[in-house]
Formats: C-alpha cells, sequence, structure tokens
C-alpha cells in the first residue's frame, strides 16, 4: 500500500483515486449511495475551521463527510 493514504490526510486542492472504503457498517451504504467507489476520482475542497467536516467533490459535485469517516477512505494520490 505505498503511496496510499487516508482521505482525511489530502492536502487542500489535491486529487486522489479511492482505494478502498468500509466493508461493513453505516458508512458503506453512505459512500456507496453517493459514489465514492474504488477506482473514482475525489478532489479534496476544503475543512471546516476546525476539521470537522471534509468536503470532498466527486463525480461533479459536493460531498460533506465527518472525518471519522473520511479516515477509513483509503486514497492514492494523483
Amino acid at each position: 500500500m505505498a503511496g496510499h493514504i487516508k482521505l482525511s490526510e489530502l492536502p487542500k486542492g489535491a486529487s486522489a483515486t479511492v482505494r478502498d472504503y468500509p466493508k461493513s457498517g453505516g458508512s458503506l451504504l453512505r459512500l456507496r449511495e453517493m459514489g465514492v467507489l474504488p477506482g473514482t476520482v475525489v478532489t479534496f475542497v476544503r475543512a471546516a475551521p476546525l476539521g470537522d467536516p471534509i468536503e470532498i467533490k466527486v463525480r461533479g459535485y459536493h460531498l460533506t463527510l465527518r472525518k471519522s469517516e473520511a479516515d477509513h477512505v483509503v486514497v492514492e494520490p494523483i
């Protein structure tokens, strides 16, 4: 998994490809429904002043995630 980081660690404005995400729990269903699937390119837009939540751009729209959810999404920076 060299070069893979958590989505929450992605720098502002950087893009990455989703490589893995939770296999169970409420986050799995929400992420799948919103289009955050392995192979999808996401861009880190911004974080709230205290770092939670974060905003990403995925498939042409903006999505807000809790930092705890983003911590479970593994991405590979582009």
